[in-house]
């Protein structure tokens, strides 16, 4: 009988998740953890990473559980990361961002420390911060009319939530340089070619093949394949250790820039981000304020900070 105040498993009826569902199937010994957002094709907003990681601890503390799974609601998605609508809210200042990425850090602790086998169910596709919790997983099953993908570098942002950090030990420094810098999808065939998935099935088959899967984990020893895990992430855990608190603060400086304000915007509007645009205002050529003839001035400002007249929106002009 645990001692007064130790850490337990609650029912999981009781746990009262709205963004996310969690399911345990006694006889498996399996708790499935669904994103259940797929309006948004199960992107990832504060409140839904904060769920999340109260479900991984949930499922560590759960004697019961042996192998834990997680999967996106619906056929179109696993996860296709951060929320942008959610980020294009987040206001002028860095501590909305910085606090948003200290949820997604928590994630993805809880989720690597799980003491638990994982399995990523991926049943659509899997993009940005989708790869890097797939990743964090054991073992990844895709389905074979899906794709992996990372976006940041068109989308305002640096995948070093587990990307930057862990492709190179999985793929191969080469291949993840492609992965992160080129933007393009990676087909099932590559991907599980490449080693970033541990199988790849049609759509009919994904939920049978995850389930063998769970049924040969949970024969395993549950302290030997504990500690099993701890050895097998010693790489992993250290490089996110050496790196994922500075680029929570690089990222959080860098929400309030021009070109991430630009990339969101872009995105909300579906068009492409105005690239040259960005790189003429990184040239110095900023707005020139056409009142007292200030110049350098942000892409992004409304008023000169030096005669306080209201400035053209340069976005206007660029075609």
């Amino acid at each position: 009988m645990p001692e007064p105040g130790s850490p337990s498993a609650a029912d999981p009826d009781t746990l009262g998740f709205e963004h996310i569902r969690y399911e345990r199937d006694d006889d498996a010994a399996v708790a499935t953890v669904t994103i259940d957002r797929p309006q948004v094709l199960n992107a990832l907003d504060f409140p839904t990473m904060r769920e999340l990681a109260r479900a991984f601890e949930q499922a560590s503390w759960d004697d019961g559980v042996a192998v834990v799974v997680l999967t996106g609601a619906g056929d179109r998605a696993f996860c296709t990361g951060a929320d942008l609508e959610e980020q294009a809210t987040m206001g002028a200042t860095s501590g909305q961002y910085w606090r948003w990425m200290g949820a997604f850090i928590e994630m993805h602790d809880r989720l690597r420390q799980i003491g638990k086998p994982t399995i990523a169910r991926i049943n659509g596709i899997c993009v940005g911060g989708g790869n890097e919790l797939q990743m964090a997983c054991d073992l990844s099953v895709l389905v074979d009319d899906g794709y992996i993908r990372h976006v940041g570098p068109e989308h305002g942002s640096v995948p070093a939530g587990g990307a930057t950090q862990w492709l190179p030990i999985m793929v191969g420094e080469r291949r993840a340089r492609e992965i992160v810098m080129l933007c393009e999808p990676i087909p099932p065939a590559t991907a599980l070619e490449w080693g970033l998935v541990t199988r790849v099935v049609p759509r009919d088959r994904l939920d049978a093949e995850v389930a063998a899967l769970a049924e040969n984990l949970a024969r395993k020893l549950p302290e030997t394949i504990r500690y099993t895990k701890t050895q097998l992430n010693w790489w992993r855990d250290l490089v996110w250790s050496q790196t994922v608190q500075h680029a929570r603060d690089w990222l959080a400086v860098h929400s309030t820039a021009d070109e991430t304000r630009e990339a969101v915007a872009a995105f909300g509007e579906k068009r492409r981000p105005r690239f040259a645009e960005l790189r003429r205002q990184q040239a110095g050529e900023g707005l020139v304020c056409p009142a007292c003839g200030e110049t350098g001035l942000s892409a992004t400002a409304k008023f000169c900070a030096e005669c306080g007249v209201a400035l053209p929106n340069p976005w206007e002009k660029v075609q």
